[in-house]
Protein backbone atom coordinates (compact mmCIF):
# COMPACT_ATOMS: atom_id res chain seq x y z
CA UNK A 1 0.00 0.00 0.00
CA UNK A 2 0.77 3.72 -0.28
CA UNK A 3 0.61 5.96 2.78
CA UNK A 4 1.48 9.90 2.42
CA UNK A 5 2.91 11.41 5.63
CA UNK A 6 1.91 15.37 5.89
CA UNK A 7 4.62 17.89 7.84
CA UNK A 8 8.37 18.30 7.77
CA UNK A 9 9.11 17.84 11.32
CA UNK A 10 10.59 15.03 13.58
CA UNK A 11 7.28 13.85 14.22
CA UNK A 12 6.80 13.46 11.04
CA UNK A 13 9.91 11.84 10.59
CA UNK A 14 9.11 9.05 12.77
CA UNK A 15 5.58 7.85 11.70
CA UNK A 16 7.43 7.77 7.99
CA UNK A 17 9.97 5.61 9.92
CA UNK A 18 7.69 3.22 11.54
CA UNK A 19 4.96 3.44 8.72
CA UNK A 20 7.66 2.34 6.30
CA UNK A 21 8.57 -0.83 8.52
CA UNK A 22 4.89 -2.35 8.09
CA UNK A 23 4.62 -5.03 5.86
CA UNK A 24 1.42 -3.43 4.38
CA UNK A 25 3.49 -0.63 2.74
CA UNK A 26 4.94 -0.43 -0.37
CA UNK A 27 5.75 2.87 -0.74
CA UNK A 28 6.09 6.22 1.75
CA UNK A 29 5.70 10.06 0.67
CA UNK A 30 6.15 12.89 2.65
CA UNK A 31 5.14 16.13 1.87
CA UNK A 32 7.39 17.78 1.97
CA UNK A 33 9.55 16.19 4.66
CA UNK A 34 13.05 17.14 6.23
CA UNK A 35 16.57 15.98 4.88
CA UNK A 36 16.09 12.65 7.60
CA UNK A 37 12.76 11.07 5.43
CA UNK A 38 14.60 11.58 2.37
CA UNK A 39 16.18 7.91 3.53
CA UNK A 40 13.23 6.31 4.10
CA UNK A 41 10.52 7.85 2.06
CA UNK A 42 10.14 10.18 -1.27
CA UNK A 43 10.02 13.83 -0.14
CA UNK A 44 7.38 15.74 -2.32
CA UNK A 45 7.56 19.33 -2.46
CA UNK A 46 4.34 20.45 -1.03
CA UNK A 47 3.63 22.18 2.23
CA UNK A 48 0.96 21.20 4.69
CA UNK A 49 -1.42 24.13 3.92
CA UNK A 50 -1.39 23.84 0.38
CA UNK A 51 -4.85 21.06 0.86
CA UNK A 52 -6.07 20.96 -2.76
CA UNK A 53 -2.75 20.30 -4.17
CA UNK A 54 -2.62 17.50 -1.48
CA UNK A 55 -5.39 16.09 -2.12
CA UNK A 56 -4.55 15.88 -6.18
CA UNK A 57 -1.57 14.05 -5.14
CA UNK A 58 -3.18 11.92 -3.01
CA UNK A 59 -5.71 10.73 -6.35
CA UNK A 60 -3.02 11.01 -8.51
CA UNK A 61 -0.76 8.65 -6.74
CA UNK A 62 -4.01 6.37 -5.28
CA UNK A 63 -2.73 7.05 -1.50
CA UNK A 64 -4.40 3.85 0.41
CA UNK A 65 -3.78 6.25 4.14
CA UNK A 66 -2.57 9.92 4.37
CA UNK A 67 -1.43 10.46 7.81
CA UNK A 68 -1.38 14.51 9.32
CA UNK A 69 1.10 15.38 11.40
CA UNK A 70 0.94 19.30 12.40
CA UNK A 71 -2.32 20.90 13.69
CA UNK A 72 -2.32 23.66 11.25
CA UNK A 73 -4.32 21.35 8.29
CA UNK A 74 -6.59 19.63 10.85
CA UNK A 75 -7.28 22.80 12.41
CA UNK A 76 -7.77 24.13 8.72
CA UNK A 77 -10.18 21.37 7.53
CA UNK A 78 -8.08 18.86 5.75
CA UNK A 79 -9.91 15.54 6.85
CA UNK A 80 -12.87 16.70 5.72
CA UNK A 81 -11.76 17.41 2.00
CA UNK A 82 -10.19 14.25 1.75
CA UNK A 83 -13.26 11.86 3.43
CA UNK A 84 -15.33 14.29 0.62
CA UNK A 85 -13.05 12.79 -1.79
CA UNK A 86 -13.21 9.04 -0.52
CA UNK A 87 -9.58 8.75 0.53
CA UNK A 88 -9.09 7.12 3.80
CA UNK A 89 -7.00 9.71 6.45
CA UNK A 90 -6.13 9.84 9.81
CA UNK A 91 -7.06 12.76 11.84
CA UNK A 92 -9.68 14.58 13.14
CA UNK A 93 -12.28 16.96 11.23
CA UNK A 94 -12.24 20.44 11.17
CA UNK A 95 -14.95 20.57 14.11
CA UNK A 96 -13.19 17.99 16.21
CA UNK A 97 -9.99 19.49 15.96
CA UNK A 98 -11.11 22.87 17.52
CA UNK A 99 -10.41 21.10 20.61
CA UNK A 100 -6.57 22.14 19.59
CA UNK A 101 -7.36 25.26 17.58
CA UNK A 102 -9.28 27.28 20.32
CA UNK A 103 -8.67 27.18 23.87
CA UNK A 104 -11.00 28.91 24.91
CA UNK A 105 -13.83 26.35 23.02
CA UNK A 106 -11.81 23.47 24.80
CA UNK A 107 -12.21 25.20 28.35
CA UNK A 108 -15.33 26.02 27.84
CA UNK A 109 -16.06 22.49 27.14
CA UNK A 110 -14.43 20.79 29.76
CA UNK A 111 -15.93 23.54 32.31
CA UNK A 112 -19.31 21.95 30.81
CA UNK A 113 -18.20 18.56 31.46
CA UNK A 114 -16.53 18.50 34.56
CA UNK A 115 -13.81 17.68 33.27
CA UNK A 116 -10.80 18.80 35.93
CA UNK A 117 -8.88 21.20 34.79
CA UNK A 118 -7.40 24.95 36.01
CA UNK A 119 -9.83 27.85 37.27
CA UNK A 120 -9.98 30.60 34.14
CA UNK A 121 -11.26 33.37 32.53
CA UNK A 122 -11.84 33.97 28.37
CA UNK A 123 -10.71 36.69 27.15
CA UNK A 124 -11.66 38.82 24.07
CA UNK A 125 -10.98 42.67 24.88
CA UNK A 126 -7.34 43.54 26.36
CA UNK A 127 -9.12 46.00 28.72
CA UNK A 128 -11.25 43.47 30.17
CA UNK A 129 -8.43 41.19 30.69
CA UNK A 130 -5.86 43.76 31.85
CA UNK A 131 -8.75 44.57 34.60
CA UNK A 132 -9.05 41.12 35.57
CA UNK A 133 -5.46 40.30 36.03
CA UNK A 134 -4.84 43.50 38.00
CA UNK A 135 -6.59 41.87 40.68
CA UNK A 136 -4.60 38.73 40.86
CA UNK A 137 -2.21 38.15 43.39
CA UNK A 138 -1.13 34.82 42.39
CA UNK A 139 0.63 32.96 39.42
CA UNK A 140 -1.02 33.36 36.08
CA UNK A 141 -1.34 31.51 32.72
CA UNK A 142 -1.73 33.80 29.93
CA UNK A 143 -3.08 31.48 26.69
CA UNK A 144 -3.58 32.39 22.75
CA UNK A 145 -6.57 30.71 22.12
CA UNK A 146 -5.62 30.33 18.66
CA UNK A 147 -2.56 27.81 17.29
CA UNK A 148 1.04 29.24 18.42
CA UNK A 149 3.35 26.20 16.94
CA UNK A 150 3.24 25.43 21.16
CA UNK A 151 4.51 28.86 22.39
CA UNK A 152 1.44 30.48 22.97
CA UNK A 153 1.33 29.49 26.61
CA UNK A 154 2.85 32.07 28.67
CA UNK A 155 3.44 31.10 32.78
CA UNK A 156 3.75 34.36 34.54
CA UNK A 157 4.89 33.66 38.40
CA UNK A 158 4.68 37.04 39.23
CA UNK A 159 1.12 38.04 38.48
CA UNK A 160 2.36 41.65 36.65
CA UNK A 161 4.12 39.65 34.50
CA UNK A 162 0.78 38.71 33.15
CA UNK A 163 0.42 42.10 32.59
CA UNK A 164 2.94 42.24 30.22
CA UNK A 165 1.74 39.24 28.67
CA UNK A 166 -1.34 40.23 27.32
CA UNK A 167 0.35 43.31 26.28
CA UNK A 168 2.77 40.98 23.97
CA UNK A 169 -0.37 38.94 22.95
CA UNK A 170 -3.24 40.80 22.58
CA UNK A 171 -1.74 44.35 21.69
CA UNK A 172 1.83 43.50 20.07
CA UNK A 173 0.03 39.86 18.31
CA UNK A 174 3.05 38.36 18.53
CA UNK A 175 1.40 35.62 17.51
CA UNK A 176 -0.70 37.38 15.35
CA UNK A 177 -4.59 36.42 14.88
CA UNK A 178 -3.96 33.56 17.22
CA UNK A 179 -4.20 35.75 20.34
CA UNK A 180 -7.67 37.75 19.19
CA UNK A 181 -8.87 35.72 22.32
CA UNK A 182 -6.71 34.62 25.76
CA UNK A 183 -7.51 32.32 28.32
CA UNK A 184 -6.28 33.46 31.86
CA UNK A 185 -6.13 30.59 34.36
CA UNK A 186 -4.43 29.62 37.34
CA UNK A 187 -1.31 27.96 37.50
CA UNK A 188 -1.03 24.54 38.64
CA UNK A 189 1.96 22.57 39.90
CA UNK A 190 3.10 19.08 39.58
CA UNK A 191 4.81 17.34 36.82
CA UNK A 192 3.50 17.31 33.66
CA UNK A 193 2.34 14.30 31.55
CA UNK A 194 1.24 13.52 28.00
CA UNK A 195 -1.06 11.21 27.23
CA UNK A 196 -1.90 10.05 23.43
CA UNK A 197 -5.05 7.90 22.87
CA UNK A 198 -6.04 6.56 19.25
CA UNK A 199 -9.77 6.89 18.96
CA UNK A 200 -11.69 5.49 15.58
CA UNK A 201 -15.03 7.10 16.50
CA UNK A 202 -16.72 4.47 19.36
CA UNK A 203 -13.46 2.83 20.76
CA UNK A 204 -10.67 4.48 22.21
CA UNK A 205 -6.32 2.98 22.85
CA UNK A 206 -4.88 4.45 25.01
CA UNK A 207 -0.97 4.38 24.57
CA UNK A 208 2.19 4.60 26.57
CA UNK A 209 2.69 7.49 28.46
CA UNK A 210 5.13 10.33 27.87
CA UNK A 211 6.93 13.43 29.83
CA UNK A 212 7.44 16.65 27.90
CA UNK A 213 9.97 19.23 28.56
CA UNK A 214 8.43 22.27 27.54
CA UNK A 215 10.47 25.60 28.53
CA UNK A 216 13.51 26.23 26.66
CA UNK A 217 16.19 26.40 29.54
CA UNK A 218 17.53 23.95 31.91
CA UNK A 219 15.42 23.88 35.53
CA UNK A 220 12.12 24.28 33.67
CA UNK A 221 13.06 28.07 33.13
CA UNK A 222 12.78 30.52 30.25
CA UNK A 223 9.88 30.52 27.43
CA UNK A 224 7.69 27.62 25.86
CA UNK A 225 8.59 25.67 23.11
CA UNK A 226 7.35 23.57 21.42
CA UNK A 227 9.46 20.64 23.14
CA UNK A 228 13.13 20.74 24.26
CA UNK A 229 13.10 16.92 24.86
CA UNK A 230 10.87 13.73 26.17
CA UNK A 231 10.89 10.46 27.97
CA UNK A 232 8.76 7.37 28.09
CA UNK A 233 8.00 5.87 29.91
CA UNK A 234 6.81 8.29 32.59
CA UNK A 235 6.98 6.26 36.23
CA UNK A 236 4.82 8.88 37.76
CA UNK A 237 2.07 7.47 35.39
CA UNK A 238 0.69 4.56 37.37
CA UNK A 239 -2.09 2.22 36.76
CA UNK A 240 -4.31 4.15 39.29
CA UNK A 241 -3.24 7.59 37.70
CA UNK A 242 -4.23 6.22 33.73
CA UNK A 243 -7.39 4.96 34.82
CA UNK A 244 -8.90 7.73 35.97
CA UNK A 245 -6.89 9.99 32.99
CA UNK A 246 -9.13 7.33 31.09
CA UNK A 247 -12.62 7.37 33.00
CA UNK A 248 -12.63 11.45 34.14
CA UNK A 249 -11.11 12.88 30.82
CA UNK A 250 -10.34 11.26 27.50
CA UNK A 251 -13.95 9.45 27.83
CA UNK A 252 -15.63 12.66 29.04
CA UNK A 253 -14.53 14.98 26.42
CA UNK A 254 -14.45 12.29 23.35
CA UNK A 255 -18.29 12.73 24.50
CA UNK A 256 -18.30 16.24 24.87
CA UNK A 257 -17.63 16.22 21.58
CA UNK A 258 -19.68 14.17 19.95
CA UNK A 259 -22.59 15.82 21.63
CA UNK A 260 -21.40 19.22 20.10
CA UNK A 261 -21.61 17.87 16.72
CA UNK A 262 -17.71 16.90 15.88
CA UNK A 263 -17.10 12.90 16.87
CA UNK A 264 -13.66 12.42 17.34
CA UNK A 265 -11.45 10.01 15.15
CA UNK A 266 -7.43 9.92 15.36
CA UNK A 267 -4.82 11.05 17.99
CA UNK A 268 -6.51 12.78 20.83
CA UNK A 269 -3.21 13.95 23.15
CA UNK A 270 -4.00 15.40 26.49
CA UNK A 271 -1.69 17.56 28.23
CA UNK A 272 -1.98 16.91 31.69
CA UNK A 273 -0.48 18.29 35.27
CA UNK A 274 -0.62 15.90 37.81
CA UNK A 275 -2.01 18.06 41.17
CA UNK A 276 -2.28 17.49 44.79
CA UNK A 277 -5.49 16.61 43.92
CA UNK A 278 -5.44 14.74 40.89
CA UNK A 279 -4.73 14.83 37.20
CA UNK A 280 -5.93 17.88 35.43
CA UNK A 281 -5.71 19.41 31.91
CA UNK A 282 -3.35 21.83 30.63
CA UNK A 283 -4.36 21.47 26.79
CA UNK A 284 -5.97 18.87 24.55
CA UNK A 285 -4.03 18.71 21.01
CA UNK A 286 -5.51 17.00 17.75
CA UNK A 287 -2.55 14.90 16.78
CA UNK A 288 0.84 13.07 17.87
CA UNK A 289 3.23 15.48 19.70
CA UNK A 290 6.28 16.36 18.91
CA UNK A 291 8.96 15.11 20.55
CA UNK A 292 6.82 12.60 22.63
CA UNK A 293 6.38 10.79 19.35
CA UNK A 294 10.12 10.36 18.71
CA UNK A 295 10.27 8.46 22.22
CA UNK A 296 6.69 6.62 22.23
CA UNK A 297 6.58 5.36 18.62
CA UNK A 298 10.17 3.59 18.67
CA UNK A 299 8.56 1.96 22.06
CA UNK A 300 5.77 0.18 19.81
CA UNK A 301 6.34 -2.71 18.63
CA UNK A 302 3.27 -3.70 16.88
CA UNK A 303 2.46 -2.35 13.06
CA UNK A 304 2.01 1.24 13.05
CA UNK A 305 -0.28 0.99 9.68
CA UNK A 306 -2.36 -1.33 10.67
CA UNK A 307 -3.56 0.85 13.98
CA UNK A 308 -3.98 3.89 12.30
CA UNK A 309 -5.94 1.83 9.26
CA UNK A 310 -8.24 0.24 11.56
CA UNK A 311 -9.12 3.80 13.36
CA UNK A 312 -9.63 4.85 9.93
CA UNK A 313 -11.74 2.30 9.44
CA UNK A 314 -13.38 1.84 12.22
CA UNK A 315 -12.10 -1.27 13.96
CA UNK A 316 -9.53 -0.13 16.55
CA UNK A 317 -11.12 -2.75 19.17
CA UNK A 318 -9.98 -5.32 16.71
CA UNK A 319 -6.24 -4.42 17.65
CA UNK A 320 -3.91 -5.57 20.31
CA UNK A 321 -0.90 -3.24 20.69
CA UNK A 322 2.75 -4.88 22.04
CA UNK A 323 5.14 -2.27 23.51
CA UNK A 324 9.25 -2.31 24.37
CA UNK A 325 9.57 -2.70 27.55
CA UNK A 326 12.67 -0.44 27.59
CA UNK A 327 12.90 3.39 28.07
CA UNK A 328 13.51 5.78 25.73
CA UNK A 329 14.90 9.28 25.67
CA UNK A 330 14.69 11.74 22.87
CA UNK A 331 16.86 15.48 23.53
CA UNK A 332 16.24 18.06 21.36
CA UNK A 333 19.33 19.94 19.45
CA UNK A 334 18.40 24.15 18.59
CA UNK A 335 19.38 26.89 17.08
CA UNK A 336 20.62 29.64 18.97
CA UNK A 337 18.15 31.96 19.82
CA UNK A 338 15.14 29.49 19.33
CA UNK A 339 11.94 29.85 20.52
CA UNK A 340 12.78 33.33 19.38
CA UNK A 341 14.75 34.46 16.35
CA UNK A 342 17.23 31.99 15.00
CA UNK A 343 19.12 31.67 11.52
CA UNK A 344 19.47 29.18 9.35
CA UNK A 345 21.70 27.31 6.78
CA UNK A 346 24.28 25.88 8.98
CA UNK A 347 25.77 22.63 8.14
CA UNK A 348 25.14 19.65 10.28
CA UNK A 349 28.00 17.41 10.96
CA UNK A 350 28.45 14.03 12.62
CA UNK A 351 24.83 12.41 12.53
CA UNK A 352 26.21 9.31 11.08
CA UNK A 353 28.72 9.28 13.80
CA UNK A 354 25.91 9.51 16.37
CA UNK A 355 23.42 6.39 14.79
CA UNK A 356 26.79 4.24 14.74
CA UNK A 357 26.08 3.70 18.51
CA UNK A 358 23.53 0.80 19.65
CA UNK A 359 19.68 1.88 19.53
CA UNK A 360 20.20 5.35 18.72
CA UNK A 361 18.16 7.25 16.23
CA UNK A 362 18.67 10.94 15.25
CA UNK A 363 14.42 12.43 13.90
CA UNK A 364 15.69 15.37 11.75
CA UNK A 365 12.99 18.34 12.98
CA UNK A 366 14.58 21.51 11.04
CA UNK A 367 16.88 20.13 8.04
CA UNK A 368 17.27 19.30 4.40
CA UNK A 369 19.90 18.83 1.67
CA UNK A 370 21.74 21.47 -0.70
CA UNK A 371 24.75 19.61 -2.73
CA UNK A 372 25.07 16.88 -0.28
CA UNK A 373 25.63 19.08 2.20
CA UNK A 374 22.77 18.58 5.39
CA UNK A 375 21.63 22.15 6.47
CA UNK A 376 19.51 23.44 9.07
CA UNK A 377 16.06 24.93 7.96
CA UNK A 378 14.13 25.72 11.41
CA UNK A 379 14.52 26.37 15.46
CA UNK A 380 14.49 22.69 16.45
CA UNK A 381 16.89 20.72 14.38
CA UNK A 382 17.32 17.33 15.30
CA UNK A 383 15.75 14.99 18.21
CA UNK A 384 17.98 12.52 19.26
CA UNK A 385 16.34 9.37 20.57
CA UNK A 386 17.96 6.58 22.57
CA UNK A 387 16.06 3.04 23.95
CA UNK A 388 17.87 1.51 26.96
CA UNK A 389 16.93 -1.23 29.71
CA UNK A 390 16.71 1.88 32.22
CA UNK A 391 15.33 5.40 31.81
CA UNK A 392 19.35 6.26 33.12
CA UNK A 393 20.95 4.39 30.62
CA UNK A 394 18.91 5.52 27.85
CA UNK A 395 19.46 9.39 28.66
CA UNK A 396 23.57 8.54 29.34
CA UNK A 397 23.34 7.25 25.98
CA UNK A 398 21.48 9.89 24.31
CA UNK A 399 23.91 12.41 25.53
CA UNK A 400 27.32 10.90 24.24
CA UNK A 401 25.27 10.77 21.31
CA UNK A 402 24.59 14.39 21.13
CA UNK A 403 28.38 15.07 21.52
CA UNK A 404 28.97 13.18 18.13
CA UNK A 405 26.40 16.30 16.52
CA UNK A 406 27.52 19.11 15.42
CA UNK A 407 26.43 22.57 14.03
CA UNK A 408 26.85 26.30 14.55
CA UNK A 409 24.86 27.79 17.51
CA UNK A 410 23.51 24.05 18.53
CA UNK A 411 22.07 24.16 21.95
CA UNK A 412 20.34 21.79 24.18
CA UNK A 413 18.97 21.09 27.37
CA UNK A 414 21.21 18.99 29.46
CA UNK A 415 18.32 17.64 32.12
CA UNK A 416 16.13 16.11 29.85
CA UNK A 417 14.57 12.90 31.84
CA UNK A 418 16.65 13.73 34.92
CA UNK A 419 14.18 14.37 37.43
CA UNK A 420 12.04 10.97 36.54
CA UNK A 421 15.29 9.29 38.00
CA UNK A 422 14.98 7.97 41.41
Amino acid sequence: MKVLVVGSGGREHVLAERLAQSDHVGQVFCAPGNGGTTAIAENVPIEPHCQADLLKFAREQSIDLTVVGPEAPLCAGIVDQFQAANLPIFGPTQAAARIEGDKAYAKQLMLQSLIPTAKSRIFTRHEDAREYVATRDTAQVVKAAGLAGGKGSIVCDDPADALLALERIMVDKQFGDAGNTVVVEEKLTGPELSVFAVVDGHTLYVLEPAQDHKPVGESTTGPNTGGMGAHSPAPIATEKILRRIDSDILIPIISALEHDGAAYRGLLYAGLILTAAGPKVLEFNCRFGDPEAQVILPRLRSDLFELLHSAVHGKLDQIELQWDRRSAVCVVMASEGYPGAYETGKEVHGVDAAESLADVRVYHAGTKWISERLITTGGRVLGVTTLADSLAGARERCYDAIERISFEGAFYRRDIAAAALP
